[in-house]
């Protein structure tokens, strides 16, 4: 049975663990081969543990296992050098690049007004001027394919509306909107196709984790922020009855942007929030 993505190549930032993970073996799944990137190493602003060169080695496990290629790079997105270096890399192994999830991110908290300007400039590093070096990065390699193409960028509900204690995080995924709207504007002309995605809360170790548990659950003491205990504070987000959405469930809308059931679909922010903007 023919795959929607069969001889594609696909670009995913973050690829390590969460939703990049989820991202490149979905994809993988519908025959994409995979250049999978992330820096596998902890931000020092950053309150709970990131991915670990082990994380990449799983991804890359679990990608081949679907009979698909990957070609993985410890590379952070805060280096364009670097990130061009890598898909290149990607690219002359693979042999083309169709697609990018631009999904690499970071989440922290703290006051606008007190938080340190380090805190603040890793967040817009990262989740912005990481997402731009993403499609600079990649767009000359699509472009070369001459076949057109998609990019997904990873945005947030926190990119759609404000939300207390985590300023730098909703500035940077509202930046991301702008960045996408700009770019599907520039290279429609080329049949590249650019989108958002929005999800409500995700999963994954950026939210299960005991700093995490501690900003939505303040009044309990540190041994009852259980995930058990959290879930229905998560759950008063959303209107379907679910504390948060699983990655796969994002991976299926990204999939479904990046394939030919979208061939028209440009420029849009796409939720994935079990109904949290409603």
């Amino acid at each position: 049975m023919t795959k929607k993505l069969d001889g594609k190549v696909a670009l995913i930032t973050g690829a390590a663990r969460g939703q990049g993970r989820s991202h490149a073996v979905r994809l993988a799944r519908e025959g994409a081969d995979i250049i999978a990137v992330d820096i596998a190493r902890q931000i020092d602003t950053v309150p709970f543990d990131m991915a670990t060169p082990e994380d990449l080695e799983e991804t890359a496990r679990l990608v081949k296992a679907t009979g698909r290629r990957i070609v993985s790079s410890r590379t952070d997105v805060r280096d364009g050098a670097a990130l061009t270096e890598a898909v290149a890399a990607g690219v002359a192994e693979l042999g083309r690049l169709d697609i990018a999830v631009a999904n690499a991110g970071i989440f922290g908290f703290g006051a606008l007004d007190t938080m340190s300007e380090q805190q603040f400039r890793d967040m817009i590093d990262v989740n912005l001027i990481g997402m731009w070096h993403t499609l600079q990065a990649a767009v000359p390699a699509i472009r070369a394919g001459g076949r057109g193409g998609s990019i997904v960028m990873c945005s947030s509900t926190a990119g759609l509306k404000g939300m207390a204690g985590f300023g730098h995080y909703v500035t940077a995924k509202h930046g991301v909107v702008g960045l996408m709207r700009t770019a599907a504007i520039e290279l429609a002309p080329e049949s590249i196709r650019v989108n958002t995605i929005h999800p409500s809360a995700v999963d994954t170790p950026m939210i299960q984790n005991a700093p995490t548990y501690a900003l939505f659950a303040p009044d309990l003491p540190p041994e009852e922020r259980t995930r058990e205990a959290i879930a229905p504070r998560y759950q008063t987000l959303n209107k379907l009855p679910i504390p948060w959405v699983e990655p796969l469930d994002v991976s299926n809308a990204v999939a479904w942007l990046v394939s030919d059931e979208a061939r028209y679909v440009t420029g849009t922010e796409l939720k994935i929030d079990a109904g949290e903007e409603l």
